[in-house]
């Protein structure tokens, strides 16, 4: 296990984490709304100390499962 002094390995992948009030301002929803998100598990999220934050690969996430496809336009039809 590793102490809080030694760096992180260099292969590991450590995510990007938003403050809760970014990642809603960002989505331009409120905080409570995300903090609502967030506990019934809509979006993931981490809760450091008192603090609580979001991924920011949830933004790709919710744009990929929330993006519908393109319907291709017939002529003459409306």
């Amino acid at each position: 296990m590793k102490n809080a002094k030694q760096a992180a390995d260099p292969g590991e992948v450590v995510p990007q984490l938003l403050r809760v009030a970014e990642f809603a301002q960002t989505l331009g929803i409120s905080v409570w709304t995300a903090r609502e998100w967030a506990y019934k598990g809509r979006i993931t999220s981490v809760k450091i100390g008192q603090f609580l934050y979001v991924p920011a690969s949830e933004f790709s996430r919710l744009v990929r499962e929330g993006t519908r496809p393109a319907v291709a336009h017939v002529e003459g039809s409306r």
